[in-house]
């Protein structure tokens, strides 16, 4: 019975979260470079009217610069992109580790001693403020303001 048992379970798989799928076609899928490095051609070179160049010049200053915009990324990416990730990788991992078990820690600790602090401070605002604003206002109440417009 144990064995029949052991066999309708289904075998538990456990996912690596360091190794989940990573999407090749859409690489800013929370559109975080939206507008900081869309830059092409024509938002930085462009020919008003009447000032116009050959049209061969212009469709070879088009593709080079399309092309060495393309490859000069490519080569910085491959030179500099895995040795950037891995500070990247290191430093908001240091920044995790110093809001987990320093910031959060402190936030607590300082929350749970100010209650006590905060119980106080209360209860003397209670007892001496409460009756001198409350007589304040007694004496304010009759007060009576009337606006007249003389001419």
């Amino acid at each position: 019975m144990a064995e029949e048992h052991g066999e309708l379970q289904e075998p538990i798989i456990l996912k690596d979260l360091h190794t989940k799928e990573i999407d090749l076609v859409n690489r800013d899928p929370k559109h975080i470079n939206e507008d900081v490095v869309k830059v092409d051609f024509e938002d930085v070179i462009a020919e008003p009217v009447g000032t116009y160049s050959f049209d061969g010049v212009w469709k070879t200053s088009y593709t080079t610069f399309t092309v060495s915009k393309y490859w000069c990324y490519r080569l910085l990416s491959a030179l500099l992109g895995i040795p950037l990730a891995v500070l990247w990788g290191f430093l908001f991992a240091l920044i995790s580790f110093c809001h987990i078990w320093a910031v959060v820690p402190c936030i607590k600790s300082y929350l749970i001693e100010i209650q006590c602090v905060s119980r106080i401070y209360s209860l003397c605002i209670h007892t001496f403020c409460d009756p001198l604003f409350e007589a304040l206002a007694k004496i304010c109440s009759n007060v009576r303001v009337a606006v007249r417009k003389e001419t």
